[in-house]
């Protein structure tokens, strides 16, 4: 049977070109909600009805993207194609390296509906807005449950321990499912610091956590130490890190959504039910719980003294991704069983015989 021939779709006013409908996406769904096509509308309901294109709109994003279908080969695209159409536009990044890119930058309805055409299931976002892509206006807070670990062990974490702790040091958290057995939560702050800093901010508050709950919460890198604890994973922080979007759908045979709630409906809510035939209806009935994310943007301070205290009691930085250079004041990036202390110096450099 013949392909059936694209047809172009009115987003906005702009036309987009939306090719290949029936191709099954997500399986355990099939042709009931789990087609291309069916991905496609709900991105285009979310960006110009419903509040994705708020989450996405001026940030460097990441496609994570599955020609065909989630149990298909996956493309991680961080630069923007070299064609594309006019409406769609890039920003300016830096990565660790110091080498520069172009970023898809979104801006409309219809640059997000092109993406996801293109077989786009995530979008990543940096924690910046173009053209200011050094300074992250939001720390993001992994909850990283270990193999064998559920959701609940996780609502716990973030609901007993997280929440109380932002609320006690001025912050405002916008928590979110991650589209599996995670959680997402995204403090709001102002676009005067570093991603250094941002990076150490998160590494105080991961540790202020496990100073509480260590049987609970752990921050180390390396994951033979974690045992069977929710891990804070710092390293989003780091430059070039992205997250998924809040409200971008993600790899998973019944197509969940790394979906926004409010705190109370963390308390009981199911992440298999969050998919992308459920959440336009959830967003309709009850808005967007995190619309005005931007009004609560607060300094940096109190984190940062809790990094300075960490410092002067000898805890200092942690080990970054493999795939950075050495940065200053990094430990020794070498699992902790297989470390040979003659090896190493007081910085972390390994030692030349």
């Amino acid at each position: 049977m013949p392909k059936p021939k694209p047809v172009m779709l009115d987003v906005d006013g702009v036309e987009v070109k939306r090719s290949n409908p029936d191709k099954i996406y997500f399986p355990e769904l099939g042709e009931n909600g789990g087609r291309k096509g069916d991905l496609v509308d709900y991105y285009r309901t979310m960006a110009t009805t419903g509040p994705l294109l708020a989450a996405l709109q001026g940030r460097p994003t990441f496609l994570q993207r599955f020609p065909d279908g989630v149990e298909g080969d996956e493309i991680y695209q961080k630069h923007l194609t070299k064609y594309h159409p006019d409406h769609v536009e890039s920003t300016r990044i830096v990565f660790p390296s110091k080498r520069t890119g172009q970023a898809f930058c979104p801006r409309i309805p219809a640059d997000v509906v092109w993406a996801a055409n293109l077989g786009t299931v995530t979008f990543h976002t940096w924690p910046t807005v173009d053209p200011d892509n050094d300074h992250p206006d939001q720390l993001r807070i992994d909850l990283d449950p270990p193999s064998g670990r559920d959701f609940d062990a996780v609502r716990s974490v973030a609901l007993d321990l997280l929440r109380p702790l932002l609320d006690e040091l001025g912050f405002t958290g916008f928590v979110k499912t991650s589209g599996s057995r995670g959680i997402h939560v995204f403090v709001p702050i102002r676009a005067e610091w570093d991603f250094i800093a941002t990076r150490r901010a998160v590494i105080a508050l991961g540790r202020e956590l496990e100073r509480r709950a260590p049987d609970a919460v752990t921050t180390s890198w390396w994951k033979e130490e974690r045992g069977d604890r929710i891990f804070i994973d710092y390293n989003q922080n780091a430059r070039d890190r992205s997250m998924a979007a809040p409200y971008s759908a993600r790899k998973s045979a019944r197509a969940r959504v790394s979906t926004p709630l409010t705190w109370d409906e963390l308390v009981d809510v199911d992440p298999d039910d969050l998919t992308i035939a459920s959440v336009p209806g959830l967003v309709a009935e009850r808005g967007d719980p995190w619309a005005d994310i931007g009004d609560h943007a607060e300094g940096l301070e109190p984190l940062l003294e809790m990094v300075h205290r960490d410092d002067a009691e000898g805890l200092g930085d942690l080990p970054y991704p493999p795939s950075y250079p050495k940065m200053p004041g990094e430990p020794p990036r070498v699992q902790p069983s297989k470390k040979v202390a003659e090896n190493w110096d007081a910085d972390g450099n390994r030692v030349e015989k």
